[in-house]
C-alpha cells in the first residue's frame, strides 16, 4: 500500500538558494500534491522537523532550526530561520547545502552565532556577513557564550581509554579491541571517545585557546547518549560553569545513574559538587540540566532521588548557593519535569510535564505551589521566556507535527501559534479522529487509552484493529508525534489503533508508574489485554482481525503476548524487543536498568522478585506461539542486541509459525536513515495487510 501511495505524489524542493558547490543539491522545504488525503511514509519524510529555538535579548525575534530530508539522497539538511516574535517576517537564512544548527543570539541582539561543519560561526540576522569564529581541531558539538561574552563554553570529544595501536604500534591496521571493563559499548557505539566541556577566551571575532574543565578525567560531560549543551551553563557573573557529570567509569558507570551538578570556578579552577554537600539529601539518582536564577543567587536542576532508577520522577530542585539549602518545588506535581526555565523575577519557574497522557505547561513558585497554564489534547515539549508576559514553547499532538507557540502568562490557556512549517501538507491531509477512552482493569482501576480511528471512518463497517504497545518501559503514551510509530499513519492505512497507558507509565501517580518494576508479566500485560478486549466489544471492530505491535519494551510485550494471547491476535510485529531476559541481562550495557527493573541477575536464586522477572522471559513460552510474527532489529543497537530479534525469528520458524525478519546492519535502537525508514514502513504495513486484510 505504501508503494502505491508513493506513486500518487510529486515532490519538488523549494528553497530558492544557491549551493556552495553547483553539484551539491540543497535539501529544502518540499511542495507536495497529495491526491487522496492519505498520510504516507513519503509524506512524513517530506515534512520539516522543527528543532531548537532561541529568543533575542530584547524578546522581539526568534531564531529556530528546521531539518529537511531527501529520501532519494538518503540524508538530511538542517537550516536556520529568523522571525519576529509574533511569527511575522519569517526568513530562511541558510542558503547552502551545509547544515547550520544551534543558533544563539549574541548579547547585542544584532548577531547570531551558530554551528556549521563542527565550528562556531556568526552572521547577521538576515544571513549576511558570515564569519567563522572557531577552528578547534576536535570539532565542536554545542556551545554557550558567557553572559559578558568574553568566553565561550563548548563541547568536544576527547579520547577515552587505550587503543590497540597504543599497545602495539606495529598493528596499526588491526581492528580488534582488548576489553577489561564494562561500558565498552553504549547505545550504538564502541566507546572510544567521551564529551568534555571546554572554556575558551572570546574577543568578539575569534575563539581563543581552550581549557578542558575535565582535563585528565575519564568522565563524560554532558552525559551520553542524549546530553547536550543543556547539561552545562554559565553563572550570571561569567565566573563559574555548572556542569552535569557522572564521575564513574566501567562497571561502576554501568550500574549507577548517580550523576551530580558540579560548579567549576574559572579563576581558581576549583570544583564544587552541589549535590553532595547536604548530608541529609545526597541526590543519589540523575541530577541534570542546571540553570542559574536571573540574580545568580540560586541554581535549579532536574533531580531524581534513587540511584539506578532511570525512570524515577524528575523533581525540580532549587538551591540557594550561599546557604546550600535545597528546595524541591514540584512536589505537588506527581509526575516528572521534562523541561523548565526561570521567570525574569527569579520567583517563579515554568516547566512542562506529563499528567493523564498529555504534557502541559505549568508554573511553580519557590514555595512549591504548582499551577497548570495550558490545556487540551497536546504535548508541550519545551519552555523558554519570550518576554515577561509570554513563553515560547513547542507543541505537537497525535494529529499534528511540531510547531512553535507562545503562551500568554496573564491569561490561562491563551496560546498562539507562530509557525506554519507543515501547513502546506496538513491542509491536504485527512486525519483520523482521536478520542480518549477509559477502561476498567482486571483489578478494578481506571486506565486511559487513546483510540485513533481510520480516516473516513464509518461506524457501520468493521475494521482491523491494532494494539499499540509502548516502550520505555516507563515512557508515556501521551499526545506524541512520531516519524515512525505514527498512529495517524496506521489510521491512514485503514486500521483502528488503541494505545493504552498501561501500568508502568508516568502521569498517573507513582504507584501506577512503579507497579511494573520486577513485574513485567503482571498487571501491565493484563492492561494490554483489557484494552484490546474493551475496544473489541465495539461493533465496528473486527475481532477476527486484531494485530499487536510495539518496540523496545513494546517489542518485549509483543513477544510475551505471543505466548499468552489465547488466539486474540492474528499478527504480531516486534521491533528491537528483548526475547530472552537472561540473555538481555548479560548483553545490555546499562545494567542499572536491568538491575532495577528485573531486580538483578538471574542467578540470584534467593530473590523472589528476580525469579518472578525471569520466569516471564518470552522465550520460555515459545511452545505456545501460533500466530504470524515480524521481527525487526538494528545491528548497531547495543541497548538490546540484534541477537534478540534473530533468536525470536529463529524460534518462530523452528516452531513452524509464519515469520519474517527485517534486519538493519547500519541502524541502532531507532531507524534514522530515510530509505531504511521507508523500507521499515513498507515491510510493517505489508505484514499487517497480509494477515489482517485477507
Amino acid at each position: 500500500m505504501a508503494m502505491t501511495a508513493a506513486m500518487m505524489l510529486t515532490a519538488a524542493p523549494v528553497c530558492g538558494a544557491e549551493s556552495v558547490q553547483a553539484d551539491t543539491p540543497i535539501i529544502g522545504k518540499q511542495e507536495i500534491t497529495i491526491q487522496d488525503g492519505r498520510l504516507t511514509p513519503e509524506i512524513l519524510w517530506a515534512m520539516g522537523r522543527i528543532g531548537s529555538s532561541c529568543v533575542s535579548p530584547d524578546g522581539k525575534r526568534i531564531a529556530y532550526t528546521v531539518s529537511y530530508y531527501s529520501v532519494k539522497e538518503n540524508k538530511g539538511h538542517t537550516v536556520i530561520y529568523v522571525m519576529n516574535a509574533d511569527g511575522t517576517g519569517n526568513t530562511l537564512l541558510t542558503t547552502t547545502a551545509a547544515s547550520e544548527s544551534s543558533p544563539v543570539w549574541m548579547k547585542d541582539g544584532s548577531t547570531l552565532a551558530f554551528l556549521s561543519g563542527g565550528q562556531i560561526w556568526k552572521m547577521n540576522p538576515d544571513g549576511t556577513d558570515r564569519k567563522q569564529l572557531s577552528s578547534y581541531e576536535g570539532g565542536i558539538e554545542g556551545f554557550a557564550f558567557s553572559p559578558d561574552e568574553t568566553k565561550v563554553l563548548f563541547i568536544s570529544q576527547v579520547k577515552y581509554g587505550e587503543r590497540t595501536v597504543d599497545k602495539y604500534p606495529d598493528l596499526d591496521k588491526a581492528s580488534g579491541m582488548v576489553i577489561d571493563d564494562l561500558m565498552y559499548k553504549h547505545w550504538d557505539e564502541w566507546v572510544e571517545t567521551v564529551p568534555h566541556p571546554f572554556v575558551a577566551s572570546f574577543d568578539g571575532n575569534q575563539v581563543g585557546e581552550a581549557t578542558d574543565i575535565l582535563a585528565g578525567e575519564p568522565y563524560e560531560s554532558p552525559m551520553k547518549p542524549f546530553g547536550g549543551i543543556e547539561q552545562l551553563t554559565w553563572s550570571t557573573d561569567s565566573k563559574q560553569v555548572a556542569y552535569t557529570c557522572r564521575k564513574k567509569t566501567g562497571q561502576a558507570y554501568s550500574t549507577s545513574t548517580d550523576s551530580d551538578i558540579y560548579l567549576y570556578d574559572i579563576a581558581s579552577k576549583q570544583t564544587r559538587n552541589l549535590c553532595k554537600e547536604d548530608a541529609t539529601d545526597k541526590n543519589m539518582g540523575y541530577d541534570t540540566n542546571p540553570k542559574f536564577s536571573p540574580d545568580g543567587k540560586s541554581i535549579a536542576w532536574q533531580s531524581m532521588e534513587r540511584d539506578g532508577y532511570e525512570s524515577d520522577r524528575n523533581r525540580l530542585c532549587v538551591m540557594d548557593l550561599a546557604t546550600g539549602k535545597k528546595t524541591y518545588v514540584t512536589e505537588a506535581f506527581q509526575s516528572g519535569v521534562d523541561d523548565y526555565c526561570w521567570a525574569p523575577d527569579g520567583k517563579t519557574l515554568y516547566f512542562v510535564g506529563v499528567w493523564h497522557a498529555t504534557s502541559m505547561v505549568h508554573s511553580t513558585n519557590l514555595k512549591g505551589e504548582v499551577k497548570q497554564l495550558t490545556d487540551g489534547m497536546y504535548d508541550y515539549t519545551s519552555v523558554a521566556m519570550l518576554n515577561d508576559k509570554e513563553l515560547l514553547t513547542k507543541r505537537h499532538s497525535l494529529s499534528e507535527a511540531d510547531e512553535l507557540f507562545t503562551v500568554n502568562l496573564k491569561k490561562k490557556n491563551e496560546v498562539t501559534r507562530i509557525t506554519q512549517e507543515n501547513d502546506h501538507l496538513f491542509s491536504q491531509l485527512k486525519t483520523g479522529k482521536v478520542e480518549e477512552r477509559w477502561i476498567k482493569t482486571v483489578d478494578g482501576k481506571d486506565m486511559l487509552a487513546w483510540v485513533v480511528y481510520p480516516i473516513n471512518f464509518d461506524p457501520n463497517k468493521k475494521y482491523p484493529t491494532l494494539l499499540f504497545c509502548q516502550g520505555g518501559p516507563q515512557s508515556p503514551v501521551s499526545q506524541f508525534w512520531s516519524y515512525r510509530w505514527n498512529l495517524q499513519l496506521m489510521a491512514a492505512n485503514g486500521y483502528i489503533i488503541i494505545a493504552p497507558n498501561r501500568r508502568g507509565l508516568p502521569g498517573f501517580g507513582m504507584e501506577w508508574l512503579e507497579e511494573i518494576s520486577t513485574n513485567y508479566g503482571g498487571h501491565c500485560m493484563d492492561d494490554y489485554l483489557s484494552a484490546i478486549d474493551d475496544i473489541a466489544k465495539e461493533p465496528y471492530v473486527d475481532k477476527d482481525r486484531l494485530g499487536c505491535v510495539g518496540a523496545s519494551f513494546g517489542g518485549y510485550s509483543v513477544y510475551w503476548l505471543a505466548g499468552h494471547h489465547n488466539k486474540r491476535f492474528k499478527a504480531f510485529i516486534a521491533h528491537d524487543g528483548f526475547f530472552n531476559m537472561e540473555q538481555q541481562y548479560l548483553e545490555t550495557e546499562e545494567l542499572w536498568f536491568t538491575n532495577w527493573d528485573l531486580g538483578g541477575p538471574y542467578w540470584d536464586k534467593q530473590n523472589p522478585a528476580v525469579q518472578r522477572s525471569y520466569a516471564n522471559s518470552p522465550h520460555l513460552f515459545v511452545d505456545k506461539w501460533d500466530t504470524p510474527i515480524l521481527c525487526i532489529h538494528g545491528e548497531k543497537d547495543f541497548r538490546i542486541l540484534a541477537s534478540q530479534g534473530m533468536a525470536a525469528f529463529n524460534a518462530a520458524r523452528l516452531r513452524g509459525v509464519p515469520a519474517e525478519l527485517l534486519i538493519f546492519p547500519d541502524e541502532n535502537h531507532w531507524v534514522l536513515k530515510p530509505q531504511n525508514s521507508i523500507l521499515w514502513q513498507r515491510t510493517f504495513f505489508g505484514w499487517l495487510d497480509k494477515w489482517l486484510k485477507k
